[in-house]
């Protein structure tokens, strides 16, 4: 007797790619090399709990490296978006579009965030060099930090990149995922949501990094299992009987 394969399995078979062949794989990597370097060369972000003064004494002392880096990041938070079409289209439906949507918008939030320190942040520090513009420069920083750093790029992105995790987990632990990764998807989503309180909740800002350590570990098991090589057709043929 021969078992019989439902549509919805023929749209689930595993794709046949290699890791680059599309950015599910790359986020992860950019982001652990750009928090890494930045934490050492700019002790960032922990930097961001030191006076504007000193913030931007030593995003002087280390201009290069540190632009560099956050260019790094916002390349990693903008692959976020092809990596949510990839999904979204492997899923299909309603879900799938939901993955793709959430996608995008974590990536847009999370990129408007991060460049300011690439096209916005190097002005204001050259301005809070001249002491008749410093208070201002200051300020200046601080609205920048508040609204596109806090409010957009931490609070919405905390929130998107979270629920776009947890769709996705919704999605790929019904087929190909198996239920440990799954586990730690949902974790680091909670983990990451964690962030939207760190106004109130101080603490918050290690669960939420410790979300985010999970977060891009998961993601680079989710490209794995995504590039994996599928089946031989010996086993593909032994469902017959």
């Amino acid at each position: 007797m021969e078992r019989t394969t439902s549509p919805s399995s023929h749209r689930w078979a595993r794709p046949v790619f290699r890791p680059g062949d599309t950015s599910a794989d790359q986020p992860p990597l950019l982001a652990i090399a750009g928090f890494t370097v930045l934490g050492s060369v700019f002790q960032y972000p922990q930097i961001l709990e030191q006076p504007t003064s000193d913030i931007l004494e030593r995003f002087r002392e280390h201009q290069g490296a540190v632009v560099t880096w956050f260019l790094v990041l916002v390349l990693s938070a903008a692959l976020v978006a092809p990596a949510g079409l990839f999904l979204g289209r492997l899923v299909g439906g309603t879900l799938g579009r939901w993955i793709a949507a959430v996608g995008i918008a974590a990536a847009t939030v999370q990129v408007i965030g991060l460049q300011r320190w690439a096209t916005l942040v190097p002005g204001v520090s050259d301005d809070a060099l001249d002491p008749a513009r410093r208070a201002d420069a200051e300020e200046r920083f601080e609205l920048l930090h508040t609204v596109l750093g806090k409010i957009i790029g931490e609070t919405f992105g905390y929130a998107l990149t979270a629920t776009f995790t947890v769709l996705a987990v919704v999605a790929l632990s019904r087929t190909i995922m198996p239920r440990w990764m799954a586990v730690i998807g949902y974790t680091a989503a909670g983990l990451i949501a964690t962030g939207v309180v760190i106004p109130l909740i101080e603490v918050a800002s290690l669960s939420n990094f410790a979300g985010y350590v999970a977060w891009c570990l998961w993601l680079l098991g989710v490209a794995v299992l995504l590039f994996r090589p599928p089946a031989s057709n010996a086993t593909a043929t032994s469902t017959t009987r």
